[in-house]
């Protein structure tokens, strides 16, 4: 075994979150439950790349559990939380990973989890992917495949098989069902305002809240934000989601015109360059900006520091930057994931779900992975069903079940 982590010695209060989401998460368990005695993934090595926090780890341990040998390192500099690090480390899992690395300490970690030349990769963004396909490929020849988690890492994956460079099969988690209509809407919605409220400590009754992209994942951030009691303005590049937002009750701009009116706005596009220098001087004293999407691009903060004549830590994860015009605007958690930069991320019950699919597409990617295509695939729906079974068992619900004669007239076009 092998790690390296801030300090082994906080592991205690790591276990004691690691307990606490135990028995939030029944589908992960029912999971382990079934597969304990087989041990399907003995002999297999998994490298991991996803926020490294409580529920993170519970899957790196039902995993090993199931037989794996994990690596695991965070998919941020500062989302991973040192004492949950070191609790894996005391359960045998090979960690790589601690809270506020460097931009360089944070790529040789990643590159640490792929030294072990893993069977299967986890990916949280798509840096496993890009530096298999990029710094370090001779990493790659045992791997049978991976999943990904996030919005953002889909699209780059797509980008790489869209150009025929994608060296081995890929599962789109985020697109299953019971991820993206789960996690991406409500996981994000509470989780999101969970650290903007825990960090700022402000009212959001009232205020003109403005959030960059209604995909779903901003379609959960504005619910929440309609329900404290916010004005909600959306701004979007795509029409059909901007008529969609309009209809479930919200304004929608452009962001030149809503950086003029917002005292609060979130990113949550995926996108670049979303708020910049040419907005910054039209926001308001004390408005606050954060970001939702994965990587640190959508608020520019290279940008922002240009801009600004001085900065101060105006509280813990929030920077004031003083402007030109004597305006005083704060950014959270360095523009980074605020859910996970500035909270523990979403809640159990819905990583639950998404940790579910990745369990069982890992199995899958087993018995199929050496049979498929070096593309990008949806998680078959068969895992998807069982995984909102599982669920539905767990809540202590059944559902009906169509007889023969209901499924010959679905099927039939001579009704």
């Amino acid at each position: 075994m092998s790690y390296a982590v801030k300090n082994t010695e906080v592991y205690e209060s790591g276990q004691q979150k690691i307990r606490w989401v135990a028995n939030k998460m029944p589908i992960l368990n029912k999971i382990a439950e079934i597969y304990r005695d087989q041990k399907p993934f003995s002999g297999y090595r998994i490298a991991m790349s996803i926020h490294l926090e409580a529920k993170t780890a519970y899957l790196a341990l039902k995993l090993k559990e199931l037989g794996a040998t994990v690596y695991l390192t965070g998919c941020n500099p500062l989302s991973t939380q040192d004492d949950v690090a070191a609790a894996l480390v005391k359960e045998g899992i090979n960690v790589f990973a601690w809270y506020d690395c460097t931009e360089e300490e944070y790529v040789n970690n990643l590159i640490k989890v792929l030294e072990c030349k893993p069977h299967l990769i986890i990916d949280d963004g798509g840096d496993l992917v890009h530096l298999l396909h990029t710094v370090c490929p001779e990493f790659a020849e045992n791997l049978i495949g991976g999943c990904e988690e996030t919005t953002t890492g889909v699209m780059r994956l797509r980008a790489l098989a869209k150009e025929k460079k994608l060296k081995f099969p890929m599962i789109a988690v985020n697109d299953a069902k019971m991820k993206y209509l789960f996690d991406n809407r409500y996981g994000t919605g509470q989780s999101v305002w969970d650290g903007i409220n825990r960090t700022t400590n402000l009212i959001v009754a009232g205020k003109t809240v403005v959030i960059a992209g209604y995909g779903w994942c901003g379609k959960g951030v504005a619910m929440r934000a309609k329900g404290f009691g916010a004005h909600v303005v959306i701004t979007e590049i795509d029409p059909i989601k901007a008529c969609e937002a309009i209809m479930d009750g919200f304004d929608v701009m452009p962001m030149d015109q809503a950086c003029e009116i917002g005292d609060l706005f979130i990113t949550v596009t995926g996108c670049k360059d979303v708020i910049t220098k040419r907005h910054f001087s039209k926001l308001k004293n004390g408005a606050i900006l954060c970001n939702a999407g994965h990587f640190n691009v959508e608020i520019s903060v290279e940008q922002l520091e240009q801009a600004a004549v001085s900065k101060r830590q105006a509280r813990r994860n929030i920077t004031g930057y003083t402007l030109e015009n004597g305006n005083e605007i704060y950014l959270l958690a360095e523009g980074r994931l605020v859910n996970l930069a500035a909270g523990d991320g979403h809640p159990a019950e819905i990583m639950d779900m998404s940790f579910a699919l990745q369990a069982l597409c890992n199995l899958y990617l087993l018995e199929k992975g050496k049979e498929l295509q070096k593309n990008v695939y949806a998680v078959p729906e068969s895992i998807d069903k069982n995984v909102a079974f599982i669920n539905l068992e767990s809540r202590g619900k059944t559902i009906d079940v169509l007889d023969e004669e209901q499924r010959k007239y679905l099927s039939s076009w001579d009704l």
